[in-house]
């Protein structure tokens, strides 16, 4: 009896010390960067937010956040990179749509999003955008369509990679519109819009963010959102919504989120939480994503798990409705 009682009270007091030890740990924390992986190629609208987020936490947190780009196999490389991460709060990604949808596409993931990541907080969402180039004699996406149906070869629409949401908006597209398009895969939204621009794809599916910097230059033309209504949202105030094109069922938010390593801390995650909303928060930031067309949205981490969940779910019944299967 006396045994089993110096049992418990050694382990109760390794259990004591350990908790001490953690919250001290906790407490220094952070003693070294913070590193943010964005799954895409700089200069994409994910890296952009991940940047204004990256940036005012650094004056925040007590220690720096830095910002890294790891592009390739539509986000599997950076991503998996972020999923075998310690989860010792050190490391932190941004997912997005894309994460949802790969699933219902890609047939071995090399990451689970559910599964391998905790949520932290909900980022912000933003409406798609139809870009053409400005040498495209279509004004507007009713006249790009009936173009495009009347050309003996099919046109290029570009896309971002197998399972990004601009693959399979372009998918959604020629389904709805009855068109065959030449899908070609890029490292990301950037490479991909400087080839609209230079005429070499007639189109890409992007974010404002995205396009923001060859828009402004006039470099490239906006033909369509994909929501139900136009956005208040300047530089998109005056282009069609997706009813005025003609068009039903193609309703599309890209959304970013930002998630840590399973089984890191929760103390760590909830510290991180606020930090990113206290962020997301602040003025400068508020205005960068304002300017990118990002409406701001923070959430809880079980609303974040429970909305990664819908959209899974979501985007398998969209990819088996359109005869996707996974790749």
């Amino acid at each position: 009896m006396q045994a089993m009682q110096r049992r418990a009270f050694l382990a109760a007091g390794s259990a004591a010390l350990f908790a001490a030890t953690a919250q001290r740990a906790w407490a220094a924390f952070p003693d070294k960067p913070i590193k943010l992986i964005v799954p895409w190629a700089a200069g994409g609208s994910t890296d952009a937010i991940a940047r204004a987020m990256a940036q005012r936490m650094s004056q925040t947190i007590g220690g720096s956040v830095i910002v890294d780009n790891r592009p390739g196999a539509a986000g599997q490389i950076g991503t998996e990179a972020a999923a075998k991460a310690a989860p010792d709060g050190y490391t932190l990604a941004i997912v997005e749509l894309p994460h949802a949808i790969a699933p219902a596409v890609t047939a071995r993931l090399p990451y689970d999003l559910l599964r391998d990541f905790t949520p932290v907080t909900m980022i912000g969402t933003s409406p798609l955008v139809f870009f053409a180039g400005m040498d495209n004699d279509s004004r507007d996406f009713r006249t790009f369509v009936k173009t495009a149906a009347a050309q003996p070869m099919p046109p290029a629409i570009a896309h971002s990679g197998a399972g990004t949401v601009s693959h399979l908006a372009a998918e959604l597209l020629a389904s709805r519109t009855g068109i065959r398009f030449n899908m070609v895969p890029y490292r990301g939204s950037a490479p991909a819009l400087t080839d609209v621009a230079a005429g070499t794809v007639a189109g890409h599916f992007a974010t404002l963010a995205s396009g923001s910097s060859l828009l402004g230059a006039n470099r490239i033309r906006p033909l369509l959102v994909t929501s139900a209504q136009r956005v208040a949202i300047p530089g998109l105030k005056e282009v069609p919504a997706l009813a005025e094109s003609g068009l039903k069922g193609m309703e599309i938010d890209q959304w970013w989120a930002l998630v840590a390593p399973a089984t890191t801390p929760l103390e760590l995650i909830e510290r991180l939480r606020r930090e990113a909303i206290a962020a997301l928060d602040h003025p400068s930031v508020k205005e960068r994503m304002a300017v990118l067309g990002v409406q701001l949205k923070g959430s809880t981490t079980g609303e974040l798990r429970a909305f990664m969940r819908s959209e899974a779910e979501r985007w398998q019944k969209v990819a088996q409705g359109i005869g996707l299967q996974p790749q």
